[in-house]
C-alpha cells in the first residue's frame, strides 16, 4: 500500500497560507503571503532537496495544483520544474476538466477522501501533498496521512488559514526526527501512531 506524506511550512499558530509570496494566496484578505522566504537557509534548502529527490508522486488539491503550474511548469530556471513536469501529479477535483493543462496529470473526482483511499490501495509509488491544505484536512479525518514533515516557522500571524482544522479530528503522531535550521526554524518529520 502506497503511503501518504504531507510535507508543508507552518507558522507556530498553524497557518500555512501563501508561505511563498504576497500574492500566492491573498484569500479573506490576507496579508502577510511570503512569510516563510526570511526563513530560508542552507540547512533547510538540503532537506528539502533531498525530500525532492526520493522517488514518488504528488498528491494536490485542485488550488495547489493550478497555483505550482503557474510558476513551475516548463521554466528552465531553477532545478524544481523539471522534477515537478515530469512527476505523476494526482489532482482532487470535482470542478478541472481532463486533459488537465500540466504534462503527467491525473483528476481524480468525487469524494477526496474515498477517491485517494482507493488510490492508496493501488500499486505505486508513495505519494506527496504540497500545500493543499482542505485536501490534507480532509485525509487526516479519515486516517489517510502516514507521516508528516513540518517546517515550523518562529512566527504567530494571528490570521490565515490554518493547517488544522477546527473540527474535533484527532490523529497521534510520534516524532521521528527533527532539524534545526539556522534560522530557528524546524524541519520536524512526524510519523503516523497506530
Amino acid at each position: 500500500m502506497r503511503t501518504i506524506t504531507v510535507n508543508n511550512n507552518v507558522t507556530l499558530d498553524g497557518v500555512m497560507q501563501a508561505p511563498g509570496s504576497e500574492q500566492e494566496d491573498v484569500r479573506d484578505g490576507f496579508r502577510y503571503g511570503g512569510w516563510a522566504r526570511p526563513y530560508n537557509d542552507e540547512v533547510k534548502g538540503r532537506v528539502m532537496a533531498e525530500g525532492m529527490s526520493r522517488p514518488g508522486e504528488m498528491l494536490f488539491g485542485r488550488r495547489t495544483y493550478e497555483q505550482l503550474r503557474s510558476v513551475f511548469q516548463g521554466r528552465t530556471d531553477n532545478p524544481f520544474s523539471p522534477l515537478l513536469d515530469n512527476t505523476m501529479k494526482h489532482v482532487v477535483s470535482n470542478t478541472l476538466t481532463e486533459p488537465l493543462p500540466w504534462q503527467n496529470s491525473a483528476r481524480h473526482s468525487g469524494d477526496a477522501a474515498e477517491s485517494i483511499a482507493a488510490l492508496k490501495r493501488t500499486p505505486g509509488k508513495n505519494l506527496v501533498i504540497l500545500g493543499s491544505g482542505l485536501l490534507v484536512q480532509s485525509l487526516l479525518r479519515h486516517d489517510l496521512i502516514d507521516e508528516m514533515i513540518l517546517t515550523i516557522h518562529p512566527l504567530v500571524l494571528g490570521a490565515g488559514r490554518r493547517m488544522f482544522a477546527d473540527d474535533g479530528t484527532f490523529a497521534k503522531f510520534t516524532l521521528a526526527e527533527s532539524v534545526p535550521t539556522t534560522t530557528g526554524a524546524i524541519i520536524a518529520t512526524y510519523r503516523l501512531t497506530h
